[in-house]
């Protein structure tokens, strides 16, 4: 008989510093036997399901769950997801199961639960057939990872690499550490340790420090010590006030615990002698558009994490919108979500004009909508497929890409992009399917942190990062918050740092 494998996902970067919710009804749901479709994306899921082929095993799925990084997740949430899950596993289950496989992000958080993976865990546990079994699954390289969580399962892995590159082969790393641990019979733990350091998304880019050096003991690590079956470096998702936002180090091992500890405290060691590495300022998108010109050999990118989609933020920010209007720069081009402007350009025929008041609804310290007279170029249903498979929106979503209903505008040299659905700028199909060559663009706005250079560098002749006003700010101390455990780099002075380790 072929081994039984259970697997469930539930994936959501939470940001708990924005207002609006995320319901039940705003997540991707697959159910039962339809998981198995996914094997053909690029997901983590698919990246386990060639991996479950490979090996022979028959995947009993459950539920898979996903939603675009946003709000904290309403309570409710989190139930339909558990009840839908448990209504399929009991029966599985009780007629015994080999392996158990979830795709988590790692820095989920509801209205009243900080650590929603680590109570999933813990209610999963608790079915009857499930307490014994082999406990294996991914996790995103920004998750917020948990002593609880560690404690739960036999073996996470995360990502290695930001932008997020390795999604699916982060799944199949893990898949085949669930296998080892099937076919040799030796069962691994789960070593934690959390440093007292929170970086911004754009401070932990895996192809500079800290998070190089970081990678690169991981990967050695693995090397010299044969015990050591896996080391995780999650960078931590900071816009998330929960106790245990930041970084962490993980273990996944099968040797004493005095040894699994030395190498932690020796990787905590080096990333806080690091630290100051993942601290970043930017200047306004004014002072950098007084300096830069425009480039024959590409666009520039005008980079704004504070509005960083895949982070959580609306996408509906107006900081760099406002800036290339008051310099009048020639060529720009801008995406924005904002379904009331296209509404409001549903009558107007194309080649129309229009007085609209564009963004600045999703966060209240933007300045507030931008009013102008915008000529109608295009307008679209918004759904596209991704030009690269191997994208982190690919890894998000799968191979397809909704925006919603889309209106192309101009105000004089400015080509607005408005969405319906905030869309992670992963892709340049987001563009090209609007019949908007990014190429041809002088300057181009970039509502992200690290995750888009994989599809813009190549592209771009400079990329400048600059600050907004945005809920996603590398300046950490404009967020106030109320639960994570302190003293913390960079909020704190800390002399000495204590690890936390379990």
């Amino acid at each position: 008989m072929k081994p039984q494998i259970l697997y469930a996902g539930l994936f959501h970067e939470t940001h708990t510093f924005l207002d609006q919710p995320t319901r039940w009804d705003d997540f991707d749901v697959t159910l039962g036997d339809d998981i198995l479709g996914k094997e053909s994306d690029e997901s983590p899921t698919a990246g386990f399901l060639e991996e479950a082929r490979r090996a022979g095993w028959q995947v009993r799925p459950t539920i898979d769950a996903r939603a675009v990084p946003s709000g904290p997740v309403e309570d409710d949430a989190f139930e339909r997801f558990w009840t839908e899950f448990a209504a399929r596993a009991r029966p599985v289950l009780a007629g015994g199961v080999d392996g158990i496989f979830l795709v988590l992000h790692g820095a989920m958080a509801t209205v009243s639960l900080e650590d929603p993976e680590g109570e999933f865990l813990a209610r999963l546990r608790a079915l009857p057939g499930a307490a014994g079994v082999p406990l294996f699954g991914v996790l995103d390289l920004h998750a917020n990872v948990t002593a609880r969580m560690c404690a739960l399962a036999d073996g996470l892995v995360t990502y290695r690499k930001n932008p997020h590159t390795d999604a699916k082969q982060a799944a199949q790393r893990a898949a085949r550490l669930l296998r080892r641990c099937l076919t040799d019979g030796r069962r691994p733990r789960m070593a934690w340790c959390r440093l007292p350091i929170v970086w911004s998304p754009p401070g932990t880019g895996t192809d500079s420090d800290p998070m190089l050096s970081l990678g690169l003991y991981a990967e050695k690590l693995q090397t010299i010590d044969p015990a050591v079956w896996c080391c995780n470096v999650a960078a931590g998702f900071s816009f998330a006030d929960t106790a245990d936002t930041g970084v962490t180090l993980s273990l996944i091992h099968d040797g004493p615990a005095g040894k699994a500890r030395d190498h932690l405290e020796t990787g905590a060691r080096l990333a806080w002698k690091l630290r100051e590495r993942g601290l970043l300022q930017y200047p306004t998108a004014d002072d950098v558009l007084a300096q830069v010109r425009p480039s024959p050999d590409g666009p520039v990118l005008l980079v704004e994490p504070a509005d960083n989609i895949g982070g959580g933020a609306p996408g509906d920010g107006t900081g760099i919108l406002r800036a290339l209007l008051a310099r009048a720069v020639p060529n720009a081009l801008v995406a924005i979500n904002d379904p009331v402007s296209v509404a409001a350009l549903a009558a107007v025929p194309v080649g129309g004009t229009a007085a609209l008041a564009i963004g600045g609804r999703g966060w209240a310290r933007d300045a507030g909508p931008v009013a102008l007279e915008a000529t109608l170029v295009s307008r679209s249903d918004g759904a596209f497929r991704l030009e690269d498979p191997h994208s982190h929106l690919a890894s998000m979503s799968g191979l397809h890409y909704d925006m919603g209903p889309c209106a192309v505008v101009r105000h004089r040299g400015v080509t607005i992009l408005l969405t319906s659905r905030k869309t992670p700028p992963f892709d340049l199909g987001q563009f090209r399917s609007q019949g908007l060559e990014p190429r041809a663009f002088s300057f181009i706005g970039v509502k992200a942190a690290v995750a888009h250079r994989r599809a813009y560098d190549p592209i771009a002749a400079a990329s400048h990062y600059v600050d907004t006003p945005g809920p996603c700010s590398s300046n950490l101390a404009r967020f106030a918050f109320r639960r994570l455990r302190r003293p913390v780099y960079p909020l704190d002075p800390i002399a000495e740092p204590e690890f936390s380790f379990a």
